[in-house]
């Protein structure tokens, strides 16, 4: 599967691919797909050119993982970038900002000019999320897992149906800022702070939601975390509260895995992760893991003998004269890639 050329103790390979890896999507197990989306980013945009940052800064990254040593040899490819989402999000991001700055403004979500736009958007979204659930459902029904990288927090909806549709019930661990369980916020339907609500709407399959590092969030979306038998919490003050009172991160991570189900899908929103990591994401909030935090919390779920079955890694919004963003992005999927496809391994009979 590896190409006799690919050097990687060498130096980057600038090819277009997630750290230049010489991988084809048709035999590597790891399949990554890009959704340069961002329509309904609420505070920040930029998100759309995540996918392509990444790419970028990922080719200053060493190989070696002791988490996962050498399992990227078991293939990590890298499919096509559909760029007409990214056209299409530059269309509707024009449209949305304007409903945005309507609605903070004092603006009547009822006003004629309001509903033609959201319906604009709702509909164009509706078609994201589309071309990912297909995207997906072309790895999965060929046996890859898939990875997602965004984009907005939006954006992973169609992967996380597509995989409702092939497997009787998995869990989800989010990590993130905020909760996401808005019902459609700001008038669209499947805005970045909605997946989450989505999910629970759209897919019974994901049986529990392990919510982690969560400390922005509304009193209806904590009304319903806690109502739900489906999300379990552990918001960034208590987890903070729990260390100050002498637990380790590591009895925390156990129990935080300890309530998910055999499969489980990691949705990695970078906002989850302490503000000097993500400086430019859309939405920082002050607080969260840090980027070892983070780390170990995923080590300790493919450890545990559950399954990943698949990702994303959003809200990475890269900056031109910074490259911190990316650069964490970068080495948050690689981690994610990685200990994937060691949970995977029993699986694979490697």
């Amino acid at each position: 599967m590896e190409c006799k050329t690919f050097d990687p103790d060498g130096v980057g390979v600038d090819n277009g691919t997630y750290f230049g890896l010489p991988f084809d999507p048709a035999t590597a197990e790891l399949v990554l797909v890009s959704a340069p989306w961002d329509v309904t980013v609420s505070y920040g945009a930029g998100a759309a050119y995540g996918p392509d940052a990444i790419i970028e800064a990922s080719t200053q990254l060493d190989f070696h993982d002791p988490l996962a040593p050498g399992a990227w040899r078991r293939g990590i490819a890298t499919a096509d970038v559909d760029y007409s989402l990214q056209e299409a999000s530059q269309r509707l991001r024009t449209d949305a900002a304007r409903v945005i700055d309507h609605l903070e403004g004092g603006g009547s979500p009822d006003d004629e000019y309001v509903v033609r736009k959201v319906r604009r958007v709702n509909e164009g979204c509706a078609a994201m999320n589309a071309n990912i659930e297909s995207q997906a459902a072309r790895w999965l029904d060929a046996g890859r897992i898939v990875g997602l990288v965004g984009g907005d927090h939006s954006t992973p909806y169609g992967l996380i149906r597509a995989l409702g549709a092939r497997h009787a019930e998995f869990g989800i661990l989010h990590i993130d800022a905020h909760c996401d369980l808005r019902d459609a916020y700001e008038g669209f339907e499947f805005s970045h702070a909605s997946i989450m609500f989505n999910v629970l709407r759209d897919v019974p399959q994901a049986v529990r939601i392990a919510q982690v590092g969560v400390r922005d969030f509304s009193e209806g979306e904590a009304a319903l975390a806690a109502s739900s038998e489906r999300i379990a919490t552990f918001d960034d003050l208590s987890l903070a509260a729990a260390r100050f009172r002498g637990e380790t991160w590591d009895e925390q991570c156990r129990r935080i895995v300890g309530t998910l189900p055999r499969e489980v899908y990691v949705s990695f929103d970078i906002d989850g992760l302490t503000f000097e990591n993500c400086p430019h994401t859309g939405t920082p909030v002050s607080g969260g893991l840090t980027f070892n935090e983070a780390v170990w919390l995923l080590a300790v779920l493919a450890r545990s003998g559950r399954r990943i079955i698949g990702f994303d890694v959003v809200e990475v919004c890269p900056a031109p004269d910074q490259r911190i963003d990316a650069i964490t992005g970068a080495r948050i999927l690689w981690k994610l890639c990685g200990l994937t496809l060691a949970s995977n391994a029993e699986k694979a009979g490697k």
